[in-house]
């Protein structure tokens, strides 16, 4: 008698697999980009459910919560990034981008309206664009890093 997984379990280990092969860049490349288009999508399809009724026009709270999953995960990715990166001025502008974009999310879900949604793109692309160039040019040769 063979004793299978569970479906939940199976793919949580596909998936661990998956992450241990990427560096922990492409995950922030990959979340990022994930992160911006969920959050230039979100006025969008709110704008259109608002459009088309009259209720209900803030976003449904497993929509909002993608925020903290995306900020989750890019808070993985910058924690390995920083630990195999060349340069300090890299540790010191990811982890600066990190915790604006923390504030900023923080700030839209504690008191609504007081910070433009727009703001939280700054960061998004920083920290895109800092992955970006961390992969390219800031990675350690050896592990005198």
């Amino acid at each position: 008698m063979t004793t299978s997984l569970p479906l939940f379990y199976t793919k949580a280990i596909i998936v661990s697999a998956i992450f241990r092969k990427l560096s922990p860049d492409s995950i922030g490349l990959v979340a990022g980009t994930l992160c911006l288009i969920h959050c230039i999508a979100t006025p969008f399809l709110f704008l259109a459910k608002a459009c088309s009724t009259a209720c209900c026009s803030d976003s449904p709270w497993w929509w909002q919560s993608l925020d903290y999953v995306f900020l989750v995960v890019s808070f993985g990715a910058i924690f390995h990034a920083t630990k195999n990166t060349s340069k300090t001025w890299m540790k010191t502008s990811l982890w600066i981008s990190w915790f604006i974009l923390l504030l900023v999310l923080l700030t839209q879900t504690i008191s609504k309206g007081v910070l433009p949604e727009m703001l939280v793109h700054g960061p998004a692309l920083s920290i895109i664009g800092l992955h970006f160039y961390n992969r390219k040019y800031c990675q350690c040769k050896d592990d005198a890093c």
